[in-house]
């Protein structure tokens, strides 16, 4: 049984190999480019930059589309299902059980969205 997970084991190892010493790598040279003074100010033309740069966003658009993406991925999973659903019923009396315990994990991660308040434009 553990040679079969052998090949698992040494990709997790090398991933979290490169992952340290990325890191490493990234602490060790980005204190050659740290910058002081004249050099942060952008060069703009040869004139000191006037006001702040790009307007920002508000953090609302961003949580919007994230849970447009995690609800999305819903419709992605529930669409084989919905093709094959009349071969499935047949064949497999679990399945509309199994996709209904999918579809109340998302309805009450949408209600718990909803009471936090992250569909509330009004805050």
């Amino acid at each position: 049984m553990l040679p079969d997970y052998l090949p698992v084991l040494m990709q997790t190892l090398v991933a979290i190999g490169f992952c340290a010493s990325m890191l490493i790598a990234s602490v060790a040279f980005g204190k050659l480019g740290r910058k002081i003074g004249v050099k942060d100010v952008p060069y703009e033309c040869g004139m000191l930059p006037i006001g702040e740069g790009a307007p920002r966003f508000s953090v609302k658009f961003y949580l919007v589309a994230m849970l447009f993406v995690i609800f999305d991925i819903e419709v992605v999973f529930m669409y084989p299902w919905a093709v094959q659903f009349k071969e499935l019923i047949l064949t497999n009396s679990m399945a509309l059980l199994s996709m209904a315990s999918f579809v109340a994990v998302l309805a009450v991660a949408y209600v718990y969205v909803l009471k936090k308040g992250a569909l509330d434009w009004k805050e």
